[in-house]
């Protein structure tokens, strides 16, 4: 039998050194084990490269992906990740999520 897990993904929001705000979406969501996660980060400003991190929680952040051409798509183990055509977004999706993914998710421009 599949015991179904609560989990809490939590976001929040970085201004990269440069001052170019980042917003991401959702700002926060809960999922059931198992399910599938997509989270985007936008700007108006365009960026060299696009970094997505994870933190968990009382450690410091750990970096989970790095985008550096437009429209490169990349994965490692069950995460992928785009970044858009016009440098300015990009997206993070979890694939059949479990407990240990439960962390603060982030997106950094440079």
């Amino acid at each position: 039998m599949l015991l179904e897990r609560l989990l809490i993904i939590l976001w929040m929001q970085l201004t990269w050194v440069s001052g170019q705000q980042l917003n991401q979406s959702p700002q926060s969501l809960s999922v059931q084990e198992r399910e599938d996660v997509s989270m985007n980060c936008t700007s108006s400003s365009t960026f060299n490269n696009l970094l997505w991190y994870k933190q968990d929680p009382g450690e410091g952040p750990v970096l989970l992906m790095a985008l550096f051409k437009p429209g490169e798509l990349t994965s490692n183990g069950r995460l992928f990740a785009q970044f858009g055509i016009t440098r300015k977004d990009s997206f993070l999706n979890i694939s059949a999520s479990v407990p240990s993914d439960v962390g603060t998710y982030f997106c950094a421009g440079q």
